[in-house]
């Protein structure tokens, strides 16, 4: 005889299991509001470092002057010659440079730095110049290539690795479940790989972003799509459902808002201009810049800031892996041990009846 089917689930359980899932959709909702508008709708100079260049007591009035206006806003130094202060904007060290002169005062910036940050250090300067009664000349040592003219084209070639890397774990933790931790491990450096490839396509042969170096521009994309693969995959293990979450918060919210590619952290808050400092997206953003712009000067920190994040990812997917391991001993154990009770139950059973 079958036994009798179960009652189906009633409405207000439908509803509590409906609402449960919702949650995750709001907090999303208002996290992107919080990250996206607390990182761009109101960007200011926060210490951002510029120069007045030359020598003797009145480029030292004229800098104190422009720090005392500015208050905390600008980081306001000296440098003695114009070629100091063009291997300080290649350096990035600086977001302008004033070269104060009665007749043709000039700025220079390096737009491939940051555009927004030349724009904000034009803003400054054009009047210190109309108090001087001449026009102010821009000079840019350092412009993106013509394909990419506001040079944040690396943002966006950020947002579709990034999209193409944490959407994947979610195939690889849902459709993956059933694999061991070592084939899942497997198949995130061939879908690193292949998501690398995307973006150096998009950014060379495409869109023409990249006009030399293509070759180290896809080696920087594969260290972040597999970061983001690995600690995907690895949170997967604990969080379940609330991966999508926390992979949305980790390399999206804090991600794309601290990465530089459309603010610099000199014309964000101090929270964002800090995880600057060591967020993947950062490092991506920056070590591309640095090896297409600049010579590669800097260039290694960035690296290893990718490279940071790979072996977090390497150490999460790992402990997931002796986690997952040992779920599956124990449940084996309980198993065996299951059986053998059975079978002792049936000995003494054939035993009674025997007698």
């Amino acid at each position: 005889m079958s036994a009798p089917a179960e009652p189906a689930a009633g409405p207000r359980a439908a509803l509590r299991h409906v609402l449960l899932h919702l949650v995750t959709p709001l907090l999303m909702c208002l996290g992107m509001g919080l990250a996206y508008m607390g990182a761009f709708v109101t960007p200011a100079p926060n210490d951002m470092p510029i120069a007045v260049v030359g020598s003797g007591p009145q480029t030292q009035v004229l800098a104190q002057t422009v720090k005392d206006k500015a208050g905390d806003a600008l980081d306001v130094r000296t440098l003695t010659s114009r070629a100091q202060a063009v291997d300080a904007l290649k350096a990035q060290d600086i977001a302008g440079a004033f070269v104060p002169d009665a007749k043709a005062p000039e700025l220079i910036v390096a737009t491939a730095g940051s555009d927004m940050s030349a724009t904000a250090a034009q803003k400054i300067f054009t009047p210190v110049a109309a108090g001087h009664g001449a026009p102010l000349k821009v000079t840019d040592v350092a412009p993106p290539v013509g394909d990419d003219p506001t040079g944040q084209g690396l943002f966006f070639l950020l947002v579709a690795v990034s999209i193409g890397s944490y959407a994947s774990v979610a195939v690889l933790g849902a459709a993956g479940a059933g694999l061991r931790m070592r084939a899942r491990a497997g198949l995130v450096v061939g879908v690193s790989f292949a998501v690398s490839l995307i973006g150096a396509a998009l950014a060379g042969p495409i869109f023409h972003l990249v006009h030399q170096g293509l070759w180290g521009v896809w080696a920087m994309a594969w260290l972040y799509a597999a970061g983001i693969l690995f600690v995907g995959v690895g949170l997967h293990t604990f969080l379940k459902r609330w991966t999508t979450l926390a992979m949305m918060v980790l390399f999206v919210m804090l991600n794309f808002t601290t990465s530089g590619g459309l603010f610099r952290p000199e014309l964000q808050n101090g929270f964002f201009g800090s995880l600057h400092a060591f967020w993947n997206g950062a490092g991506f953003v920056e070590g591309i810049r640095s090896h297409l712009y600049f010579g590669g000067h800097g260039l290694a920190p960035h690296v290893w800031t990718l490279a940071g994040w790979l072996l977090v990812g390497l150490l999460t997917v790992g402990v997931a892996g002796l986690w997952e391991r040992r779920r599956r001993d124990t449940a084996l154990e309980r198993a065996n041990g299951t059986g053998t009770e059975l079978e002792a139950e049936e000995e003494e059973m054939e035993e009674s009846v025997a007698v």
